[in-house]
């Protein structure tokens, strides 16, 4: 949408200091992109006078047709100018380019031969003048129009700024001076002028019978105004305000019926369509097309009607593709004197669907199918015959309506909403103020608003606080990041879950998933006593072999490893993550609520009380060999040790820190069985699987097994942030005998006791079991360092020797020597 500053200016009083950047950026600040700003006739310097075509000769001698043209510009004698164009006979007015003047692109005019003649001077086109993308032709004017020798820079008003605008499609309005006129105006602050206003009081006398006009379904128009015109001569010419107005706009002038259409809607955004009343049978009526039929428009292409496409038609056939395009049949021409003005305001969809069903988008029906004001239609119609009868001998004969315009319902306001929502507070009359600016009407008692008639997206709250937004300036608005994220994210457990899951799979482990059922025959057969024993009976199960919700996970990895084993499986390691069961308290009986409402609190906690407690468990089973014999070393066999090193990863990886101690507890095997414990509470069982089990699934000896209770474990950040020292580290080696009734890590515990805040690692690398008298020798790595310096010998010593006697304290260790 192009807007000359010089039309602008006849709705808003811009002061001179404020340059046509600051209306710019005052349009980017209520939220439309100003796509350029031409300063037309920058770079155009005169002379540049109207001049009269006296003689044209042609001169044939050269490849290219010549004319050597006699002009009389105003002058004591005939200036003679050089032309190629050839849309211009003599006694036509043109422009001249006298020897002086530079059109844009720096293009000096000056006296030259050329083709054996002098040429004094240059005709000019609209192109080469820079008003216009026309270059086919000179530009010619009727006689009379203008006055020979005239500033032709003054007389075509070719000094203006225009702007190019990009209108979002919810804002229709703004295809019209009236409407950017009204946003410059508001966002600068200035007086406006409606145009509108100059036509309220403006009336016509009937003088005879006008063309009848019909709205054949309401949901397709709402409003029809049908002006009759008659003795109109088709010599009437635009006039220059006019038509230099339509090209800074983008269009070409036609003819003066069909100027005035296109100024009135470029002025106020109505479409109008002229019909040729000769041409018209009956009556007009606004109606579905109805069948498939061939259709000639106003470009000259035949276009295949579909029955739903909505026509303006007459009484025999149909005239013009509602609000898109007129048809060829009814168009004005040389020969037309009576005129049927229409003016309608079209259901936008209507005549969305008819533009993209023929691929046909044109002036009328971008502004149609983006709403136009319902009022419009009247006081366009008004204002085409103001014009016309102003620049022309037409007269009006009828005016006759159908319909009449429907508006939007008024809204009422909460000030208090906007301001949240906005996050700026804003005083209820400053919001008064910013909504009659835009238009609106506004009771400040009540807070009801009576959106404006151009304004049909104005229908919620949602919509005004936008409004005010805007007109605030969104650069006002603070930029605060939201308290929390806004799209879906795992949660905390979630994410701990995933992680042990790929961790135990990086290892090697498959993932297995099992039926959560089992039966009280496993539960005997793998020792479960007390609550571990305790389940919920299942009302209907899948099958009456399995109608109990399981009490373990180890059980399902135990029939799973079964049946691999029965196909020729071997060596493999599986685990799962699941919920399992425990009947640690009596269930209420479950109660069905009512669809359609949000339960009640009571009985939410009724629902939950009638689900048994789940509890999160991973468990993993390790069966045969890790490790294949082959040439480069012997097999090595799944231990004890593997399943409980997996256990302490998952804790290492949750990020915990726990003590370990022997268990007897079932399934496992008493005495090689290790519990792991956070804050004294057991959280995980790992170790070799009782040889009972190991045969009754039939299972390779010494398959071992591991169960953590995730949902037992504290939360803790999902990354643990380590310090990576800068000074060397200090390694001291240490070998104590103890008896074998002392487990390792209570050596440990006790080692890291005694030697103090600078031990950075402490690691078992050495068992020796034949010293006999029940002792064995434990063999410890301890590494020493300081964050700040390098530690001597001296200090490495002792605090060595600080480790060791805290051991011999604590579990009666002795030094070894030998």
């Amino acid at each position: 949408m192009r807007a000359p500053l010089s039309w602008i200016k006849e709705f808003v009083e811009i002061p001179a200091s404020i340059t046509a950047e600051q209306i710019s950026d005052a349009l980017i600040r209520v939220g439309f992109e100003v796509e350029e700003i031409i300063h037309q006739g920058a770079d155009l310097t005169g002379p540049l006078v109207f001049a009269k075509v006296l003689s044209i000769e042609e001169v044939t001698e050269f490849k290219k047709a010549i004319r050597y043209v006699g002009l009389d510009c105003g002058e004591k004698e005939t200036r003679y100018v050089i032309c190629g164009a050839t849309n211009f006979a003599v006694g036509d007015l043109v422009v001249a380019a006298l020897p002086g003047a530079i059109l844009p692109g720096d293009f000096k005019i000056g006296a030259r031969e050329t083709y054996g003649k002098v040429s004094n001077g240059m005709i000019c086109s609209a192109r080469e003048l820079g008003i216009g993308d026309d270059h086919a032709g000179i530009m010619t004017f009727s006689e009379g129009s203008v006055a020979i020798g005239a500033d032709a820079i003054e007389a075509l008003l070719i000094n203006d700024v225009i702007f190019d605008v990009a209108v979002n499609p919810d804002r229709g309005y703004a295809l019209s001076i009236r409407g950017i006129a009204r946003e410059v105006a508001g966002a600068l602050g200035l007086s406006y002028t409606d145009p509108v206003d100059a036509l309220r009081t403006l009336k016509f006398t009937d003088t005879g019978k006008g063309v009848s006009a019909k709205i054949a379904d309401p949901a397709t128009a709402s409003v029809f105004y049908l002006r009759t015109l008659s003795h109109f001569d088709a010599k009437a010419t635009t006039p220059i305000w006019m038509r230099r107005r339509i090209e800074k706009m983008g269009m070409r002038s036609i003819s003066l019926v069909v100027d005035v259409t296109n100024y009135v809607m470029l002025e106020l955004g109505q479409p109008l369509h002229a019909f040729d009343k000769s041409k018209i049978k009956g009556g007009l009526t606004i109606k579905r097309a109805g069948k498939a039929q061939p259709f000639t428009t106003l470009d000259g292409q035949v276009r295949q009607l579909d029955p739903d496409d909505l026509m303006v038609c007459d009484d025999e056939q149909p005239l013009a593709l509602a609000g898109t395009m007129g048809g060829a049949f009814s168009e004005i021409s040389e020969t037309t004197t009576e005129i049927a003005l229409e003016a309608v305001r079209f259901d936008p969809t209507c005549v969305a669907k008819n533009s993209r069903r023929h691929k046909l988008s044109s002036e009328a029906s971008r502004r149609l199918e983006r709403s136009v004001d319902p009022s419009l239609a009247q006081y366009a119609s008004a204002r085409f015959v103001q014009l016309l009868t102003e620049n022309s001998p037409a007269q009006h004969v009828a005016t006759v309506i159908a319909g009449e315009p429907r508006f939007s319902p008024m809204v009422k306001v909460d000030p208090s909403y906007i301001s949240r929502i906005m996050g700026v507070d804003v005083a209820p009359a400053e919001i008064v103020k910013i909504l009659r600016t835009i238009g609106c009407e506004v009771n400040e008692k009540t807070f009801e608003v009576n959106p404006p008639s151009w304004r049909a997206d104005l229908l919620g709250q949602a919509d005004f606080t936008e409004e005010v937004a805007r007109m605030v300036g969104f650069d006002k608005i603070p930029s605060i990041l939201p308290p929390r994220p806004k799209h879906a994210s795992l949660t905390h457990s979630q994410k701990r879950r995933r992680a042990v899951s790929m961790m135990l799979a990086s290892r090697g482990l498959a993932e297995v998933q099992t039926f959560p059922f089992t039966n009280q025959e496993t539960i005997e057969a793998l020792g479960f006593l007390g609550e571990r024993a305790s389940t919920y009976r299942i009302a209907n199960p899948m099958s009456e072999e399995f109608p109990l919700l399981r009490v373990h996970m180890v059980p399902g990895l135990l029939e799973v490893a079964q049946r691999n084993i029965s196909r020729g499986a071997k060596d493999f390691a599986i685990f799962e993550m699941g919920s399992i069961f425990r009947g640690v308290q009596k269930l209420v009986p479950m109660i069905s609520p009512v669809l359609g409402l949000k339960p009640s609190p009571e009985e939410i906690a009724s629902i939950y009380a009638s689900l048994p407690p789940q509890a999160f468990h991973v468990a993993g089973l390790l069966v045969g060999k890790v490790e294949n014999e082959d040439w480069q070393g012997k097999p090595r066999s799944y231990t004890w040790q593997d399943a409980i090193a997996f256990a302490q990863e998952v804790l290492q990886l949750c990020n915990h820190s726990w003590t370990i101690k022997r268990s007897d507890i079932a399934p496992w095997h008493p005495g090689r069985c290790a519990e792991l414990l956070i804050d004294g509470k057991p959280v995980a069982h790992a170790g070799e699987l009782h040889p009972r089990i190991v045969e009754m699934y039939g299972l390779p000896e010494r398959s071992s097994a591991f169960a953590v209770a995730l949902n037992a474990l504290p939360d803790s950040p999902l990354v643990r942030p380590s310090t990576v020292g800068t000074m060397p580290a200090a390694l001291q080696d240490v070998a104590l005998i103890i008896d074998a009734s002392v487990s390792a890590i209570e050596v440990e515990q006790a080692l890291r006791e005694g030697a103090g805040e600078l031990l950075e690692s402490i690691s078992l690398f050495d068992r020796y079991d034949k010293i006999g008298d029940g002792k064995i020798s434990l063999a410890f790595s301890l590494v020493f360092r300081a964050a700040d310096r390098t530690l001597t010998g001296a200090e490495v010593s002792a605090l060595r020797d600080s480790a060791v006697k805290s051991a011999e304290k604590a579990t009666g260790a002795v030094l070894r020597t030998a």
